[in-house]
């Protein structure tokens, strides 16, 4: 985990997100616990929880970017769920839990690729003796008797492995054993089985007999098949599972979006399984527990837990009191003004103006925008919000995508190809809407 302040956490989200600074400080504190903690005592480290986060605000503003960003900056396992999917243990569909496998085999994905990537030299230099096996099948055999017929052989090999680094053999055809892979056979589906941690999958695929196939095949692809099947058997599977699993245990980072879908006050007709039900589920998972999943057991105790939600017709209090107290960091996260809206469109390292302007430059076609055709996008963007349903920054997309859709169509055929974005035709390209407001509120 990179050793970054908190200051320099929140410098590197401003690249990406714009405004909601009061939610940058309170993941980039969380963040840099989770670094103290690993600096103290074993025997005072497993007492300390983070301390999990709450964000309240409407949709759009930038709750799950943060959370997103942020993972990739500490390069965490991160999972982003909707509170909304699960349901109450025993009943039709997703149980809590599975959130928790869901991160580990995110994290087991990670780790895969870290150990790739210390075996990718060795395993290269494996590929390439076998590529010269399939091309010179019997230069790979010795005469202890016949040092002649040995010496003629390995200068041959020398030759054809230099022609080979050279690249002047992709296209030639070699003869490759390539093993088919069986076709995954469903035992459950949907039946709220998640929880056995029995995987029936690998279990059918070491009875299954495996089938191979001779393919004649070139050696660009014959490389990248052996390359596969070398990478495997030089990764240690073992190695893998336990790094993942202490990977997903202290530094996961589960997003819970929708948290404001399961408020709501105690059912009086019945057992709510939707509401209160996974509720009831997901504290101890917050709390601390130990998940049953097909690497063995994974502990939840110092998974971060991030929530979101609108919550406008519910409040964070609505949520039963012990979950509550899980998540002991409030912050609330405020709406998008004109302004934030200007700053979204030029600011981030990859702002929308320029991704579309890069898009379309992979044809030829220079887009300009002008500094008043941005402040018409932002203008109509909080406008539109204002008067219709508040979507937040994704109203952006919305208005540029329409803005930008005849030069898109045309683009291949556009001549001239500069096109200026400027005021004028950004109202022009959204007059017809915007007159009716009835049809601005489907459109935009």
């Amino acid at each position: 985990m990179p050793e970054l302040t908190p200051r320099q956490i929140v410098e590197a989200l401003d690249k990406h997100i714009i405004g909601q600074d009061a939610a940058k400080r309170s993941v980039a504190i969380a963040i840099r616990n989770r670094w103290r903690r690993q600096q103290l005592p074993v025997d005072l480290r497993k007492d300390i929880t983070p301390k999990n986060i709450i964000m309240i605000g409407p949709t759009g503003v930038g709750k799950t970017e943060i959370a997103r960003r942020l993972a990739q900056l500490v390069g965490a396992p991160f999972l982003k769920v909707e509170a909304t999917k699960y349901t109450e243990v025993g009943y039709h569909g997703r149980d809590v839990e599975s959130m928790i496998r869901d991160l580990t085999e995110i994290a087991i994905g990670m780790v895969r690729q870290e150990q790739r990537r210390l075996v990718e030299t060795t395993a290269s230099e494996k590929v390439g003796e076998r590529l010269l096996d399939l091309l010179l099948p019997q230069s790979g055999t010795w005469d202890p008797e016949n040092a002649e017929e040995n010496e003629r052989r390995a200068r041959t090999r020398e030759k054809m492995k230099a022609r080979l680094e050279a690249g002047e053999l992709e296209d030639h055809q070699v003869e490759l054993n390539i093993e088919q892979k069986a076709v995954p056979v469903q035992i459950f589906s949907n039946l709220g089985m998640e929880q056995m941690d029995v995987d029936f999958q690998n279990m059918f695929e070491r009875i299954m007999p495996k089938q191979a196939q001779q393919r004649q095949i070139p050696v660009r692809e014959a490389r990248r098949i052996l390359l596969e099947q070398e990478t495997e058997a030089l990764i240690d599977r073992q190695v893998v599972t336990e790094k993942a699993v202490e990977l997903a245990e202290n530094q996961g980072i589960v997003f819970v979006d929708e948290l404001d879908k399961i408020c709501g006050p105690a059912s009086t007709h019945g057992p709510d399984i939707s509401r209160q039900g996974v509720q009831r589920d997901l504290l101890p998972v917050v709390e601390g527990t130990a998940v049953n999943t097909r690497y063995g057991p994974v502990r939840t105790d110092h998974v971060l837990f991030i929530a979101a939600g609108a919550f406008h017709v519910s409040k964070p209090s609505d949520l039963m009191p012990e979950l509550q107290g899980r998540f002991p960091i409030r912050v609330e996260l405020t709406d998008l003004k004109r302004e934030d809206f200007l700053r979204i469109l030029t600011e981030p390292q990859h702002a929308l103006t320029k991704q579309y302007t890069e898009l379309l430059g992979t044809e030829g076609v220079r887009l300009n925008f002008t500094r008043d055709g941005i402040e018409a996008v932002a203008d109509i963007a909080y406008e539109v919000n204002r008067t219709a349903q508040n979507i937040g920054a994704r109203r952006l997309s919305t208005i540029l995508e329409r803005v930008v859709e005849l030069v898109s169509f045309e683009g291949p055929d556009l001549k001239p190809k500069d096109v200026k974005i400027d005021g004028a035709y950004v109202r022009k390209r959204l007059a017809d809407i915007l007159e009716k407001e009835d049809l601005s509120k489907f459109i935009l």
